[in-house]
């Protein structure tokens, strides 16, 4: 699993004798944890987007921090199909539930309704004065004047969405840490494609530096890396 800390707090305990762990990703081998992917509760609303060839990509235990007042706790407006070198798009989709009561004075998501049926946009680290955590790439290019849903959800409700919608999530107000855990799903029939020459080189470029500076690892692509931590949830593993 790939443990993640905030940019403003990684070498503090903002609160006493907790450390300030942001994100715990890629926890497949866990089971405990990967139980939450295989959720009847969860995947019979995923076939309804994947088919029955169900492949777990991407999971993520989500432990948003108090914001240590340089905004950091915030999540730019991003399009998850920007990490994502598998198609197509219609076939991918995300269940994100809320572990505890989340509200916009914890931080919780904003999406952009409509915004899943456009395309998807370049992404770069958004230039923000208390710095920017670690892939926490945003959308360069959409209209800030589109109409924003705030999501408020309580302990145990789920939400489903596409990989091009536009998403990201506020400040963490409050001395808590906001939880929530949440995977992304693709049909096995899904394809890799090369990433080369589009908008998401620039993530597999940075994929392929820390591949090197953490596992020695060399020649990998952004396809390599999302191989081997797929997972099968239900049905046949066809390409993925």
């Amino acid at each position: 699993m790939v443990v993640m800390r905030d940019v403003a707090i990684a070498k503090s305990e903002f609160v006493p004798d907790q450390k300030a762990i942001t994100k715990v990703q890629d926890f497949q081998e866990l089971p405990e944890l990967f139980e939450y992917c295989s959720l009847p509760q969860i995947v019979q609303y995923v076939k309804c987007f994947t088919g029955p060839n169900i492949m777990s990509m991407h999971t993520m235990l989500i432990n948003k921090p108090p914001d240590a007042g340089k905004k950091t706790s915030r999540h730019p407006m991003h399009q998850d199909l920007h990490y994502f070198p598998f198609r197509p798009a219609d076939r991918i989709v995300c269940a994100w539930t809320a572990m505890e009561r989340i509200d916009r004075s914890n931080g919780c998501l904003v999406v952009l309704p409509g915004t899943h049926t456009g395309e998807l946009k370049q992404h770069d680290y958004p230039e923000w004065e208390g710095g920017v955590n670690k892939m926490y790439h945003g959308v360069r290019d959409y209209d800030p004047s589109l109409p924003r849903v705030h999501l408020t959800m309580e302990k145990g409700d789920t939400v489903f969405f596409h990989p091009i919608l536009i998403h990201g999530s506020g400040m963490n107000r409050t001395a808590g840490f906001r939880k929530a855990i949440s995977c992304h799903y693709a049909s096995s029939d899904c394809y890799y494609i090369d990433v080369k020459g589009t908008t998401q080189e620039n993530i597999e470029k940075e994929v392929i530096e820390l591949a090197l500076k953490r596992y020695g690892v060399e020649e990998i692509l952004l396809k390599d890396a999302w191989m081997a931590k797929g997972r099968l949830v239900q049905g046949e593993r066809i390409n993925l």
